[in-house]
């Protein structure tokens, strides 16, 4: 007796013939989001820990980005927002690679979305569960719409497991500011899954970086800003140690995932 093949049209799981009810399609993804970002100094040999080596050797800068970001596939999505609402905190280290040049290595980063989550794992962005509340700039002129103008006051928090684990507080200078970040120049992330037929074997990662594309920014808008770290008993962020606030900016920025290559 023949058995037909069974036909798997699904990216991720759950496996099906339909390919319906997968966490994730494939690329093209596509992203829009309104970003606060702080920029911050730290004592450098504190972080290789979070750091492979293949991937580089930490400068000493860092930069936090709090993003409410809007991402869809066809476009369906954005009929059903829950699919395709989020935030996410994500934490960038600048790094030195091996040939001299600079890059952005991504140690740590939470969403509050499932399918977020698993689309960073892929990317190799090592995204967790977390709350991150930031406050939103609206295109009127009243105070509760946090206009883009000098003295305007903003803040974003990040609180994982129930636990705060990062505070900012920014004002607007009313100055242009600069795109920082990962905004600012390639970013690399880990990728390294463990095989349970294998458990006392640990993953050996493999260093990524995103194919991006069709990428639009609108002005970036600088921020005098503080930010704070608080020990949390799972995280390894404070483990940086004492970190210093160096340049914030705000804005929105749109890009395209196609995929990712080897850094």
């Amino acid at each position: 007796m023949n058995t037909p093949a069974w036909i798997n049209r699904s990216f991720t799981p759950p496996f099906t013939t339909t390919g319906v009810s997968a966490l994730v399609p494939p690329p093209p993804w596509h992203y829009a989001g309104w970003l606060i970002n702080v920029e911050f100094s730290f004592d450098r040999d504190r972080a290789r820990s979070l750091v492979p080596e293949t991937a580089g050797s930490p400068t000493g800068t860092g930069c936090v980005h709090f993003a409410d970001w809007q991402a869809c596939t066809d476009g369906h999505e954005l009929l059903d927002p829950i699919l395709a609402q989020y935030r996410e905190t994500i934490v960038v280290l600048e790094l030195e690679r091996p040939d001299g040049s600079h890059c952005m290595y991504c140690p740590a980063i939470w969403v509050d979305q499932d399918v977020s989550l698993l689309r960073g794992l892929l990317q190799g962005w090592p995204k967790k569960m977390g709350s991150t509340w930031l406050t939103r700039s609206l295109p009127i002129d009243h105070p509760a719409a946090a206009p883009l103008r000098a003295g305007t006051r903003l803040g974003a928090s990040l609180a994982v497991k129930d636990r705060r684990v990062i505070d900012a507080q920014a004002v607007l200078t009313g100055a242009p500011g600069r795109p920082l970040g990962f905004l600012s120049m390639p970013t690399l992330g880990a990728v390294g899954w463990p095989d349970l037929r294998c458990p006392a074997t640990i993953p050996e990662p493999t260093i990524v970086r995103p194919d991006i594309r069709d990428r639009v920014q609108s002005e970036w808008y600088a921020l005098d800003a503080a930010l704070s770290l608080y020990p949390h008993p799972t995280e390894e962020l404070h483990g940086l140690g004492t970190i210093a606030a160096t340049e914030g900016s705000a804005g929105w920025i749109a890009l395209t995932i196609e995929g990712a290559r080897d850094a």
